[in-house]
């Protein structure tokens, strides 16, 4: 599982460092400090872009909406005059077809039906004149724009010549007169041209007044909808240019993170390839900042330990070859001078005295730690060199267990260490090579006998649980230190006990790993300092057949 999700990776880093824009980036003669800089201060310059073009929408939408309020105002003030001059105009055609009602509440003027009343002329004089006085400015409350000027002179010129009409012409008709009924024929043919201009003139009026008011809400209508328009094309705009922001902004972090991701994740599996032994690959990485460095120093350092590899595989093959050349030169002089020896110990030559026998023994017990010695590097070079063929067989490990805790329960009641077995009964025929259990046995329990101290206690176990058999040996001795329960597998390696002791070679342990982890087994320590050591190796549970 674990290669092919370093497969997958690996692929999917090319992929992505075969992209265009990955590549260009990856290309750049930059270090990715300066890259990312780069990549930062564009976001940011997209940030600013999005923003002011947003402020600029927002104001002018601001001008839109307040550009808005004058011309309603003028609306509305082109819309009172316009009330005015219809009502002036109403005023004056019920005057003329002989019928009137004043329709304002603060009026004091009576209804006059079928007569020319003097009051309503005055009442339209007045009105006139407010008319042409309201197209002022001051009375407008603003300035208004050319062309509605020229309207309001038009008003105020026809307002003024309204009312000279009404002054100047058809108020004197009235004489001393307030009305002027059916009965006075003469006064109202006489009357009746001037009212028709009054009249033609007050409809002009109100013409003019409607052609400015109706123009100006037409104008107010047509700014609403220009920047309602304009509102949404800016919204458009301004959400286009954002979404366009963001999706650049994520191209640049797409683009730039892959530039460094995809190469990092060349050189973690080509890493992962060299922990695991294969220097045979190499790292592509096109970048031209560290990672390109570091990419092309992960190359060296797998050229250099493929180079060593090489020749510490050579070196460990000469090794070998030479252990296995020299093992019968070594062995066969040490076993004459162990096999003399022990003739001449045995007097079987002649007598020997009580100095000469001491000697003797030292040269017996130095050559057998020797031949031990010699044969422990010599298996564990064949170990590691993979020339260790297992006989696996079916065997009794109850038995095996047993010849062990005898062997060594001679020297252990000498030190006075009481040794004890206690095996289930569902333990016994396994499948394995005897032989080299036997000695991952014996190792075990010799180190045990070895660190307990007089008065001490050796318990070795056995139990069949979860598919495995496991055998457990168990001092109180010193223990051993937290930092030392790994090492002590090592080869040539001591705790600080075994050191002081000075005794051993730090072979059995490394050997007694190795020999489990052939079986497919797995072997550690539990220790407390001062409190003893329990050390397990655990074995899978083959049938007897296996």
């Amino acid at each position: 599982m674990a290669e092919e999700r370093d497969s997958r990776v690996a692929r999917e880093g090319r992929r992505r460092i075969g992209d265009p824009f990955v590549r260009g980036v990856a290309r750049l003669p930059a270090n990715v400090r300066t890259k990312l800089l780069i990549a930062f201060v564009g976001t940011a310059l997209l940030l600013v872009a999005v923003g002011l073009l947003g402020q600029r929408v927002l104001g002018q939408s601001n001008d839109r909406v307040a550009s808005v309020g004058p011309l309603q105002e003028r609306a509305v003030q082109y819309s009172r005059l316009q009330a005015e001059a219809e009502h002036l105009r109403g005023v004056l055609s019920a005057n003329v077809a002989k019928e009137f009602s004043i329709g304002w509440k603060d009026s004091a003027l009576p209804q006059i039906r079928g007569t020319y009343s003097l009051a309503v002329d005055l009442f339209a004089v007045d009105a006139a004149d407010r008319i042409g006085a309201r197209t002022a400015p001051d009375r407008l409350l603003f300035t208004p724009p050319l062309k509605d000027q020229k309207i309001l002179d038009g008003i105020k010129n026809t307002a003024e010549k309204l009312s000279t009409l009404l002054l100047e012409e058809v108020i004197p008709v009235y004489g001393d007169r307030t009305t002027i009924s059916n009965e006075d024929r003469d006064l109202r043919e006489e009357m009746l041209p001037l009212r028709a201009d009054a009249e033609q003139l007050a409809t002009d009026l109100h013409q003019r007044a409607a052609d400015l008011a109706d123009g100006t809400r037409a104008e107010v209508e047509e700014l609403i909808a220009r920047n309602a328009s304009s509102f949404a094309s800016s919204r458009a705009l301004f959400i286009g240019v954002a979404a366009g922001a963001i999706v650049l902004a994520l191209l640049l972090g797409f683009v730039l993170s892959w530039s460094v991701i995809g190469p990092i994740q060349n050189i973690d599996t080509r890493l992962a390839a060299i922990a695991s032994g294969d220097f045979s690959g190499r790292v592509e990485v096109q970048n031209r900042d560290e990672l390109g460095a570091l990419g092309a120093n992960v190359n060296r350092m797998n050229d250099e330990l493929r180079r060593l590899y090489n020749e510490l595989e050579e070196a460990s093959q000469h090794k070998s070859e030479f252990l296995a050349n020299m093992s019968h030169e070594l062995r066969t002089p040490l076993n004459a001078i162990i096999g003399f020896s022990q003739v001449l110990r045995d007097e079987m030559v002649g007598s020997v005295n009580e100095k000469q026998a001491e000697y003797l023994d030292d040269i017996i017990s130095s050559g057998n730690h020797l031949l031990s010695l010699i044969n422990d590097v010599l298996d564990l070079s064949k170990v590691e060199a993979g020339q260790v063929e297992l006989e696996v067989h079916p065997f009794s490990l109850r038995e095996a267990l047993e010849r062990g805790v005898v062997m060594v329960r001679e020297r252990a009641t000498e030190d006075g260490v009481r040794v004890a077995f206690v095996a289930d009964p569902e333990v016994d025929v396994v499948a394995g090579d005897e032989r080299r259990i036997k000695q991952v046995i014996f190792n075990l329990l010799s180190n045990a006998v070895k660190f307990t101290p007089a008065g001490g206690e050796v318990d070795v176990s056995a139990t069949r649980a979860n598919g495995e058999v496991r055998v457990s040996v168990a001092d109180t001795g010193p223990g051993i230190a937290p930092e030392d329960r790994e090492r002590i597998f090592e080869e040539f390696q001591q705790s600080e006990t075994g050191v002081g002791l000075r005794e051993g070679t730090g072979l059995g342990l490394a050997l007694s790993k190795r020999y489990v982890e052939l079986h497919g087994g797995r072997i550690w320590v539990e220790s407390e300092l001062g409190r003893g050591s329990t050390f397990t190796f655990a074995l899978p549970a083959r049938s007897s057949t296996s």
